[in-house]
């Protein structure tokens, strides 16, 4: 057997288990990532909501702001609107969201 060609074969083994390792490396690293992220964001079922009627109670009252962040094709299609109500795009709510009150209350619906 050619010694140069067996010092080829581990060689190219070598190199091969190092890209492997890398590979997985990079892939734990990045789920790593994401699970992290995952952690820090706040779930649906972590922000507080009201019920219809409560929310009627509190209809007119001005300590309560009222916004409408429904796609701007699902709000302009609708017939139906809360009176009072104010539309944001939801897409632009870094925009927006730092004017909102802060002594007051915020309700947002979406549908």
């Amino acid at each position: 057997m050619n010694p140069n060609s067996l010092v080829g074969i581990l060689t190219t083994k070598e190199e091969t288990g190092g890209n492997m390792k890398r590979a997985l490396s990079l892939a734990i690293l990045g789920c790593l990532a994401v699970l992290m992220a995952c952690a820090n964001m706040r779930g649906a079922n972590d922000v507080p909501r009201i019920l219809k009627g409560e929310l009627k109670t509190k209809l007119g009252s001005p300590g309560v702001v009222l916004l409408d962040v429904r796609a701007k094709n699902d709000w302009e299609r609708s017939d139906e609107k809360i009176t009072g109500a104010v539309r944001m795009d939801p897409q632009t709510v870094d925009a927006w969201a730092y004017t909102l009150p802060k002594d007051k209350e915020i309700v947002l619906y979406c549908a």
